[in-house]
């Protein structure tokens, strides 16, 4: 009797413990959800560690991010007009600037804004080319009048009007010659040696010279035909032409500058400065220096010695695209950045704040 009673007391003895650890643990579980409640008397604290790896985007978000393209700030293009104003050509649409101030006067709606050409007719219409084609635009209301011709290609590199009015259109896959009042096309150049017309300008006598893929060809601009090719100029392709006011051709090629005599073909020098650059543009000015865009800076030179003149600091970035001298007293320069204008008694450019990423 004794044993069973000690069993028995021990056995209630335990059963006590059981029910004060319950206790307890229902009281930490009530305190638990009172903190959580209110977190000012929280003491949670966490480890030290570096954030998580990034997870990469799903298949679709991918998909739109790579489908989303940074603004494109480059201006491809400047003319000045016969009213002495300055279009702008850039991958942003089309705008008319006075070239006295720098005040933005227009800005074109286009219905493809990827600018890569501008001409202006002997009626003063404008004439835009993009990489969806070709359109006309009239200067005194800023509407379209003409566009969608049908073209060797959607892709219009060039533009050039002849000394009879015609406008020559150089595309990635060939040329076309266009009735400016009309808006339609006449003729093509059926064949045309190294395809891709790049550049164009006009020799002397009226004729055209096209540069391309492939060296140089000269047309016939009345009747379109091929009437020279030169096709053995060291670095093939051409990317930017102009005529010396002596009627030489200077060639801006991706690896040198070239001067070519228009008569004979035959290339008179390479520009020793230029070596080795890949020339983007070439522009004569009224003083007779020659302004020279690479992909690594703008320079001025001599035309007869080929000598170094300037230097031009100060540009938006160094590739050079397109160049526009003597408009309000000024030099204007696209480049892949935005545009700059430079006066001679500067020792630098500056930017064009209306077409650059200052600007938001």
């Amino acid at each position: 009797m004794v044993f069973f009673h000690k069993r028995t007391r021990l056995l209630m003895i335990s059963i006590l413990l059981g029910l004060i650890g319950l206790s307890s643990t229902a009281m930490r579980v009530r305190a638990q959800q009172k903190s959580d409640v209110n977190p000012a008397n929280s003491t949670t604290t966490y480890p030290v560690a570096p954030p998580p790896k990034r997870v990469d985007p799903l298949p679709d978000d991918r998909d739109v991010l790579e489908r989303e393209a940074e603004t494109d700030y480059r201006i491809s293009n400047l003319l000045g007009d016969f009213a002495g104003n300055l279009w702008v050509g850039s991958w942003r649409g089309l705008s008319r600037i006075d070239p006295n101030t720098g005040n933005v006067i227009a800005r074109v709606s286009l219905p493809n804004v990827t600018i890569g050409a501008l001409a202006q007719d002997k009626v003063g219409r404008l004439w835009v080319g993009n990489y969806e084609g070709l359109t006309r635009v009239d200067p005194r209301t800023n509407e379209i009048t003409a566009q969608n011709l049908l073209l060797p290609s959607k892709r219009v590199l060039s533009l050039l009007i002849d000394k009879r009015g015609y406008l020559w259109t150089g595309t990635d896959s060939g040329l076309a010659l266009i009735s400016p009042d009309q808006g339609l096309i006449m003729t093509t150049v059926k064949n045309m040696p190294g395809v891709s017309v790049n550049a164009m300008t006009l020799d002397a006598e009226g004729q055209l010279w096209a540069g391309t893929l492939d060296g140089l060809i000269r047309v016939n601009t009345a009747s379109a035909l091929i009437m020279k090719r030169i096709n053995n100029l060291p670095g093939a392709t051409v990317q930017a032409l102009a005529i010396s006011p002596e009627g030489l051709i200077w060639a801006g090629m991706p690896n040198q500058l070239l001067v070519v005599n228009p008569k004979n073909g035959i290339v008179l020098r390479s520009v020793t400065p230029l070596r080795g650059r890949n020339v983007t543009s070439v522009r004569f000015a009224q003083d007779g220096s020659v302004w020279v865009g690479t992909t690594n800076g703008l320079l001025r030179l001599n035309p007869d010695t080929g000598a170094l003149l300037d230097r031009v600091a100060g540009l938006p970035s160094s590739r050079v695209l397109t160049i526009a001298p003597d408009l309000g007293n000024k030099l204007w320069v696209g480049t892949s950045e935005g545009l700059a204008w430079l006066m001679p008694t500067m020792d630098k450019a500056q930017p064009h704040f209306g077409f650059g990423r200052a600007v938001k």
